[in-house]
């Protein structure tokens, strides 16, 4: 006698073999109609039409619902009742799976998929497209949790070291697209690691919207800052210099470079960079200092211009020298803000121009907030051992650079 099971088997595999999609898409879609009319059948006390003294409810028509499987995307009527609710019990992990779903799609918009581009995803993971409204009204639950990450308290602290930096995006305003400025504050919090402090957009990169920016980490809890690295805006200097009194200040080296070698011609440009960065090999704050001046005699002789600007540079670019040695490298540039930005312009530029300022933050604070949660889960970007001194040196204001200066060969 032949067996029924495998019969069905076959059946099964020729209808595949034709149609996959299609056929698991029909099955399933049979099945679930039959299986919610079972249930609300239970639940109203008796079958659709039939006369019965058991029955608790009557039917009342059915709503649609998309409900979004492995299968692909299928379209349920759900029965309706007039007294009481019913709502398919295999519906309940659908909470769960809509969620990932969700996920997966504010994951691409992160890693800068654009919204057109979404579509063609959502429809690779078997599901009907997506319009690029529901896109945007999906990214748009990030913004919760971009706001708790940027109005986090600051309770790490003390945070010793504190980078700053800045990069523009376009954005539509008033009918035209216009540059706004993303402003980012990284820091080294009390356990040596790093933290992306905060981040906001503003109209234009100046002196007001820093000291704003400023205040408003001081208010969250930044505390303990006794060296901050940027490049030299003067709005910035300023709101440094006010927001931060009593630190010092370190002038990027890789900006101050750029500008130094403006000073020179090009065919010199490479001779007067090997000669500044052997500024930067010393081992000794002394030796740093006393290499500096010899530089600027080396220079003085050929490029006036560029050795009155490096001479004045020095307690800027030279701030550096009065921290322990170890963390030098990390401190005396904004290098490792660069690379941070580097990033974030990988996942806007698939993006462009942005509709709002809105969505500016929500994609570059998902991408910050994501970075800061890889930061603190891996090795300390500064050792146990070399941080201790900075935390003698909290119980009196910080060096100053003019302090060693005095006694050390600086020509100017």
């Amino acid at each position: 006698m032949a067996n029924p099971t495998m019969d069905i088997l076959d059946v099964v595999r020729k209808r595949l073999g034709e149609d996959e999609t299609d056929f698991l898409q029909d099955a399933l879609s049979a099945f679930l109609r039959a299986l919610m009319e079972a249930e609300v059948n239970t639940q109203a006390g008796a079958a659709y039409g039939e006369r019965s003294l058991e029955r608790v409810s009557q039917r009342n028509g059915y709503r649609d619902r998309r409900w979004d499987t492995r299968a692909g995307t299928l379209d349920l009527a759900i029965p309706r009742l007039r007294t009481g609710s019913y709502f398919p019990a295999f519906l309940e992990p659908r909470r769960r799976s809509e969620q990932a779903l969700l996920a997966v799609i504010q994951q691409a918009y992160v890693e800068g998929v654009s919204t057109r581009r979404v579509d063609d995803l959502v429809r690779a993971l078997g599901c009907d497209g997506i319009s690029k409204s529901e896109v945007s009204r999906i990214c748009s639950e990030l913004d919760g949790v971009v706001e708790a990450f940027r109005t986090r308290p600051l309770d790490a602290g003390p945070y010793p070291y504190l980078w700053l930096d800045a990069l523009t995006q376009k954005v539509r305003e008033g009918g035209r697209v216009v540059n706004v400025a993303v402003v980012v504050a990284t820091a080294v919090n009390g356990e040596g690691k790093r933290e992306v402090l905060g981040v906001d957009a503003g109209a234009a990169e100046d002196g007001a919207f820093w000291l704003s920016f400023l205040r408003s980490l001081v208010a969250r809890g930044l505390s303990g800052v006794q060296l901050v690295t940027s490049d030299a805006h003067l709005g910035l200097k300023d709101a440094i210099a006010s927001v931060f009194a009593g630190s010092s200040w370190q002038r990027c080296r890789t900006h101050f470079m750029v500008n130094l070698l403006s000073k020179v011609p090009k065919s010199a440009q490479p001779f007067v960079a090997t000669l500044v960065r052997s500024i930067y090999q010393q081992a000794e704050p002394a030796e740093v200092w006393a290499r500096h001046g010899q530089v600027v005699e080396q220079l003085d002789v050929r490029f006036p211009e560029a050795a009155a600007m490096l001479a004045d540079a020095g307690p800027d670019i030279l701030a550096f020298a009065a921290f322990p040695q170890p963390h030098w490298r990390q401190i005396w540039s904004n290098n490792p803000q660069e690379r941070l930005n580097k990033e974030i312009r990988r996942r806007t530029d698939v993006v462009g121009i942005f509709p709002n300022r809105k969505a500016v933050l929500r994609l570059v604070g998902a991408v910050l907030a994501e970075q800061n949660d890889e930061w603190l889960i891996a090795r300390r970007y500064l050792s146990d051992e070399s941080m201790k001194p900075l935390f003698t040196r909290l119980v009196s204001p910080p060096p100053q650079e003019a302090a060693i200066e005095p006694s050390l060969p600086l020509a100017v």
